[in-house]
């Protein structure tokens, strides 16, 4: 089964940087660190993913981020054939609303919505959006929530009454053509069983090739033993260079710039946390080893200071594909990245890895990266965006506008 490549889309900002640089109060900056997730830098992202070949931008949901549909709906009209795998939370809407929802931009983008159920992992989040429930009720709710928006699929009056929805005669009138894929993501027993009833692809996020394949055939024989078929995904972090050394020097950069208060800030919130997604991710640092590669060209540094997704896979490109590949054996089929600063990553990972991971034949012929005779084009907002090479190393072209 060929493999399926998504990018991130940074609707919290975007930066350099694991973590915003602390300066004293009015210190003079030494150089732009952060850009703001305004609709013009999104957009260049987007169209970056879009002609690269990814197959979708994981479009994420959180008290930081900007509100993934109106995003979605606002790139849908700068980009062409790129999916958008927008993240939602079953307790906070109702899945009549959010069925709605779904089949309306279906419809404006022309069939390139993809579902991204997020149970919760933060407790403190979670309570600031008044969800009070614990981390098996929350997957029991969402398993209701998936149980009644695929019944509204079908176009039928649909009768719900659970322990978290009751709905009667819920009807969506016009449903679309196609049904997004359902991705759902999570560490735990009931996170996998959520997956196995009712999802298209489970997720978890990165470690070993052997501890994240074990996770994924769990999902999938539970799935089978329901007469199911299950994709099963990951997602992962890249640094991606020309050579290992210019790899391992950004990493070496980027984790040079996070301060020893806030790292032990991160420890105390991750502790916390009811997730079991975030508790492996957590445990992927281990003390002693420096350069925190826990297994060759698997990183563990954003694990000590980013909640989410702890590791990166960090190499040259020939390394780096020979390590998705390894993941691929695993049964990774859908592989989620993501990287700082994410348009000039997009390019580093799309120039240098992708052609790679076609050669060796991972890669559905039909994602190949678009061509085109311009080195630049400039969309109609006047947004100007390097289709070239080097755009990777423009930064001036990056900022937010």
């Amino acid at each position: 089964m060929p493999l399926d490549l998504h990018w991130f889309l940074p609707t919290h900002g975007d930066g350099r940087d694991l973590a915003e640089p602390a300066r004293g109060r009015g210190a003079r900056p030494s150089r732009i660190t952060r850009r703001p997730p305004d609709i013009g830098y999104l957009a260049q992202v987007a169209r970056a993913a879009d002609r690269l070949g990814f197959a979708s931008v994981l479009t994420p949901a959180g008290l930081f981020c900007e509100d993934p549909w109106v995003v979605a709906s606002a790139l849908a009209a700068q980009t062409e054939r790129l999916k958008f795998m927008i993240a939602l939370r079953p307790g906070l809407a109702s899945p009549t609303l959010v069925a709605q929802m779904a089949a309306s931009l279906q419809r404006v983008s022309a069939g390139r919505v993809l579902l991204n159920i997020v149970a919760g992992s933060d407790p403190d989040e979670q309570r600031r959006y008044g969800d009070w429930l614990d981390h098996d009720a929350r997957y029991a709710r969402a398993e209701e929530f998936l149980t009644v928006l695929g019944g509204l699929w079908a176009g039928e009056p649909v009768d719900h009454s659970g322990e978290h929805y009751r709905v009667k005669a819920a009807l969506l009138a016009r449903p679309p053509a196609t049904a997004p894929a359902v991705f759902l993501g999570g560490s735990s027993p009931a996170a996998q069983r959520a997956a196995a009833r009712h999802a298209d692809v489970y997720l978890a996020w990165g470690e070993t090739p052997a501890q994240l394949g074990e996770l994924l055939g769990r999902a999938r024989d539970q799935a089978a033993e329901l007469g199911r078929t299950l994709r099963t995904g990951s997602r992962l972090h890249v640094i991606t260079r020309d050579t290992a050394r210019e790899a391992w020097a950004e990493a070496d950069r980027l984790l040079a710039g996070v301060d020893q208060a806030r790292i032990a800030a991160a420890r105390q919130r991750f502790a916390r946390t009811d997730s079991e997604g975030q508790r492996r991710a957590a445990a992927l640092h281990v003390d002693g080893n420096a350069r925190m590669e826990v297994y060759p060209n698997v990183w563990a540094g954003y694990s000590l200071i980013r909640p989410g997704a702890g590791a990166a896979l960090v190499g040259s490109h020939e390394e780096v594909a020979e390590r998705i590949a390894e993941y691929h054996a695993a049964g990774v089929d859908h592989l989620i990245l993501s990287g700082q600063p994410h348009l000039e990553e997009a390019y580093w990972f799309g120039e240098g890895v992708l052609p790679l991971l076609r050669h060796d034949g991972l890669l559905d012929p039909a994602t190949d990266a678009q061509t085109t005779t311009d080195a630049q084009t400039t969309t109609d907002a006047g947004v100007p965006t390097d289709a070239g090479a080097d755009s990777r190393r423009a930064p001036e072209l990056a900022v937010g506008r």
